[in-house]
Formats: structure tokens, C-alpha cells, sequence
């Protein structure tokens, strides 16, 4: 009998089972896919990492959590700097004084581009949707160029049908400062060994088990241990009683190319008439030597459970939103032994340290019911 049985070994999963286990507790891991660190997990390729599901940047202004982090492996210094390219030019990516002074050369100051974008802007005193949100921020040209076609390509869906809250989180710089994340996220790095040994340390004493579908089995499993944490779609535990909850999938195109293929990690194409979304040239996060460039073409989708194998984004509009809810409050009545937690058992689109917080409070949590302290 297992005292905590975590389904997934992605982070939420992992950084619970490791503190458990560190305070004394049988913990035991399952995990679906044939290796751990969920959507998190890299291998090793010449003197570099692949991020095998797509680019992970660790990013935080959370001190305990970059300590806490600091713990698990080393880390280098990255610095995030994102391209766009549109129509064979390449603009930087957030919006800063550099990309609107190569779109009208004759701005060269933060007051004239305020001025600019102002009579660019479409008025909405209560912008309701993402497209609305853009055209009352940065006007109608930036929105074009840069967020239309890329929003319909990432989200599957016409970007005045979002809400205005994904568009919340675009910056728009009126200075040279082209770093992807914002100046609070004080703390931006890679790990130097990669993300996954990361996971090989949080796992190393744990009862493991890869290649293990537990709602195959579920009622076994469920037999084994007091407590569950489950880290999967909350829809899929309850095989869709009320519905599927909508998600976003990608499709990663793999290719190996010799020399230096664009110069930099990340390049966007926001453009529609290109089918994907951007490209990936891992040794750049690695600041890897070889001359052996791994670069992968990545693009979206609707997420099929009959087509697809992973869930990547949830679609956090009202319909969606209010489909989980059911689900939260049936689990409340009816599952009190399973804990849903991640980005998939809380429909939520967590960034890494936001995940490291929410699996530390529920340790924290499950340590204040027992009357003990985290170690």
C-alpha cells in the first residue's frame, strides 16, 4: 500500500512524489509515455539538448522557486530573444522601438511611436475579444503583421472568438529592450545538462513505473495506494462523462542540417499561408558547437484523443471553462482520495515556475494536514 500514487512524471508529478518521499512517505510514480519528464523532457544530441516537445525556457521572478531549482542541477545564463519572419524579414519579437523603427523608419523615439501606434489604434473602451484587445493596444498594422495569421494558426480559431485575456499577455515595448521576458522575470536560464536531469534527480529513489496507462487500469491502481495525484486530463479520468475539454496539439517536423540554420532558437512565422508556426534550432539554447544543426518545424492543431497522443494548450474560453468546472465539482463529490493537479487536471496553461509553486503548496498542504514540515 502506497501512501501517495502520482500519475505523470512531468513536474507537477515529480516535485510532489520527491518532497513526499523526502518527508518519510511510500510514494510510487506512472507514467504513460516511455520515459519521464513530461512535456519537459530533452535528450542529449552532439554538445547540446533537443527539446523534444517543444522549447522550454525557465523563467521566473519567484526566488524560492529559483533556489529551490538550483538544487535539482545546474543552470546556465539564457537570455531569450525571439525573431519573427515575415516575407523573408526579420523583426524582433516582442514588439520593441527596434521592430516599429524597421516598419516606419522615420520612428526613432518611444514618443514618437506612442504617437504612431495612438493613430494606428482602434478604440474600445471595453475591448471583449483578443482581436479587439490588439487593435486598442497596437493598432491595426502590428496586429496584421504579426498576430493575426500566427493567433488563427496557434489557436485553430478566428482570434476575434478568444478571449481578450490571451492577448494580455503580449508585450509592447517602447524601448530597445528585445528580450522575450519581461524585466521582473529576474531569473531566465537553461539547464546546463538538460531538462531531463531534472527528473532524474527528483526520481532516483522512487518506485517508478514508464509505459504504464493508469486509466487502463485504474481500478487497480486506485486499490494500491490511500492517496491519488493525478496529472492527466481531468475529462479523460472520468472517460468524458460530460464532454471533451478542447486543447491544442503540435506537430514536430525533425530535420538534422549541417552548419548554422537561422542564427538564433526561435523564429516565428505569423504569417497564414505558411502552415507552421515557428522554428527551432536547439543548439542556440545550448550554445551548443557542433556542426550538426537539429532544428525542428513546429506547427498546431485541434486536439483529437482518436488522432493525437498529447495535449499541449487548453482553450480557456467560457465554454471550456465552464465544461471543467463540472468536472472540479464532480471530482470534489465523488473522488475525495484523488488530487487533480498540472496543467491537465487543472485545465490551466501553467509556465514552469508556476507549476513548481502549485506541487510546493500542495506538499505544503498535505504536510499541514499530517501536523509536519516541509524539509
Amino acid at each position: 500500500m502506497y501512501d501517495y500514487l502520482i500519475i505523470g512524471a512531468g513536474l507537477f508529478g515529480s516535485i510532489f512524489a520527491y518532497e513526499m518521499n523526502k518527508n518519510g512517505f511510500k510514494v510510487m510514480v506512472i507514467e504513460k509515455r516511455n520515459h519521464i519528464g513530461g512535456n519537459c523532457f530533452t535528450e542529449p544530441f552532439e554538445d547540446y539538448h533537443i527539446h523534444k516537445y517543444g522549447p522550454h525556457i525557465f523563467h521566473t521572478s519567484n526566488k524560492k522557486v529559483w533556489e529551490y531549482v538550483n538544487k535539482l542541477t545546474l543552470f546556465d545564463n539564457f537570455s531569450f530573444r525571439n525573431k519573427a519572419n515575415i516575407d523573408n524579414k526579420i523583426y524582433s519579437i516582442p514588439i520593441n522601438l527596434s521592430t516599429i523603427h524597421q516598419i516606419w523608419p522615420d520612428i526613432t523615439s518611444p514618443n514618437q511611436a506612442r504617437e504612431k501606434i495612438k493613430k494606428d489604434c482602434v478604440p474600445y473602451a471595453n475591448p471583449k475579444n483578443f482581436e479587439q484587445y490588439c487593435l486598442s493596444t497596437m493598432g491595426k498594422t502590428l496586429y496584421q503583421m504579426f498576430f493575426y495569421g500566427y493567433t488563427k494558426k496557434q489557436w485553430g480559431k478566428e482570434p476575434k472568438l478568444l478571449s481578450a485575456d490571451v492577448a494580455k499577455r503580449i508585450p509592447l515595448r517602447f524601448d530597445f529592450n528585445d528580450q522575450y521576458y519581461h524585466e521582473s522575470q529576474i531569473y531566465q536560464a537553461m539547464p546546463t545538462n538538460g531538462y531531463t536531469s531534472i527528473f532524474e534527480t527528483l526520481l532516483k529513489d522512487i518506485d517508478i513505473q514508464i509505459n504504464v496507462d493508469f486509466l487502463k487500469e485504474k481500478k487497480y491502481f486506485k486499490s494500491i495506494a490511500k492517496k491519488i495525484i493525478f496529472t492527466g486530463a481531468i475529462d479523460a479520468y472520468f472517460d468524458y462523462m460530460f464532454g471533451d475539454l478542447e486543447y491544442r496539439t503540435l506537430y514536430h517536423y525533425d530535420q538534422i542540417l549541417s552548419g548554422d540554420f537561422q542564427g538564433t532558437a526561435v523564429v516565428n512565422y505569423p504569417l497564414e499561408k505558411q502552415f507552421w508556426t515557428r522554428i527551432i534550432q536547439h543548439k542556440h539554447f545550448h550554445k551548443g558547437k557542433s556542426n550538426k544543426d537539429y532544428v525542428t518545424i513546429e506547427s498546431s492543431a485541434q486536439f483529437d484523443k482518436k488522432i493525437h497522443e498529447e495535449r499541449y494548450y487548453p482553450i480557456n474560453d467560457q465554454i471550456n471553462n465552464d465544461l471543467y468546472a463540472k468536472y472540479k465539482i464532480y471530482a470534489e463529490e465523488n473522488e475525495s482520495n484523488v488530487i487533480f493537479g498540472g496543467r491537465l487536471g487543472e485545465y490551466k496553461y501553467y509556465d514552469m515556475d508556476k507549476t513548481i509553486e502549485k506541487s510546493l503548496e500542495l506538499v505544503d498542504k498535505e504536510l499541514e494536514g499530517k501536523n509536519l514540515l516541509i524539509k
